[in-house]
């Protein structure tokens, strides 16, 4: 009968759905040794804090508190309810959603195999609310599989990684061996921090924008999680930096109350003026991103200061007015 693992879900369903198994059914069906059965019983008991009692009345094994046991799901280690198991499925649906070529679905269909079967006669409902659940990912930047395993191994194993990256900026490509630090989903799509052993520095790839990639056998540099989130994080949106300036930006009545549910930046400071406009003070390290998002919202907002910010969205919005003349 397979693995031990696979015993062990085959127990857990065999008394769940039947709610007394005896021995000798167990054995017949998992076709398996009486010791080895007895050491899969016990070490469900006594490691998985299975509930799992013999009843000698019934001579059969079935869970302790018979109350709980349609309503509550083994997995090794792990206890789900009913609601539970459908949140694990909308989790799965999200994360494959994400990875356009199925990556993470791939390492987690055997999961989702299992969480089918521990749902069992509601099974049907599930693959129904997987079909009534869309996950709409606008401007999406795939990331190949095989670039996504490697950076993920090399971060965990804390070994060093060769990147043949593409600069879009500059049109340029570059070879770079870096020390993985963290990994960041933004905006439907993926970036590494990692250290640059060529800069000298902490540096933010995009992962789409990464040809190839191959782990090392050198160990990666460790920098302690604080100094990544101190240099990485002060800045505006994906464009890291620590030295940062405030903007102050003015959003009309009309939209304040979209605005003030959006979280632009975790130091955001909002307030409302008399008029019912919306005054909105945020740091940006880099204001490329800061003023993508002020251009979403056309007239109604204002940058109030720093000058040179407001100068800059007058400048881009000049530019596109010039278009339509």
């Amino acid at each position: 009968m397979g693995s031990k693992t696979e015993r062990f879900y085959k127990i857990e369903l065999m008394i769940r759905h039947r709610g007394r198994v005896s021995f000798e059914d167990m054995l017949s069906e998992l076709e398996v040794s009486r010791a080895t059965l007895k050491r899969d019983l016990q070490f469900l008991r006594d490691r998985m804090g299975a509930p799992i009692i013999y009843d000698r009345g019934e001579n059969a094994y079935r869970f302790a508190d018979e109350g709980q046991a349609g309503d509550k799901h083994e997995l090794p280690g792990l206890w789900f309810d009913q609601q539970e198991l459908y949140a694990l499925l909308m989790a799965h649906h999200l994360l494959s959603d994400l990875a356009p070529d199925g990556t993470l679905s791939r390492h987690m269909g055997p999961l989702l195999d299992r969480v089918h079967q521990l749902l069992g006669s509601a099974e049907v409902d599930a693959a129904e609310l997987m079909r009534r659940v869309r996950i709409v990912g606008v401007a999406k930047r795939a990331v190949t599989s095989r670039c996504f395993e490697v950076v993920c191994a090399a971060l965990l194993q804390r070994r060093r990684l060769q990147l043949q990256y593409f600069t879009r900026s500059r049109k340029a490509r570059t070879v770079r061996e870096v020390s993985p630090q963290r990994l960041i989903h933004y905006r439907n799509t993926w970036y590494l921090d990692a250290w640059c052993h060529e800069s000298e520095a902490l540096r933010r790839f995009a992962l789409d924008a990464v040809e190839e990639a191959q782990t090392l056998e050198r160990k990666a540099r460790n920098l302690p999680l604080k100094r990544v989130e101190e240099e990485m994080d002060g800045g505006y949106g994906i464009f890291a930096g620590s030295k940062v300036s405030w903007a102050q930006l003015r959003f009309t009545a009309d939209v304040a109350p979209w605005v003030s549910q959006e979280a632009w930046h975790p130091q955001q400071e909002t307030e409302f003026d008399d008029t019912g406009a919306l005054l909105m003070k945020l740091p940006y390290a880099d204001a490329t991103e800061l003023i993508m998002d002020i251009l979403r919202w056309g007239p109604d907002v204002e940058v109030l200061r720093p000058a040179a910010l407001k100068q800059a969205v007058a400048s881009r919005l000049a530019q596109a007015c010039a278009l339509y003349r």
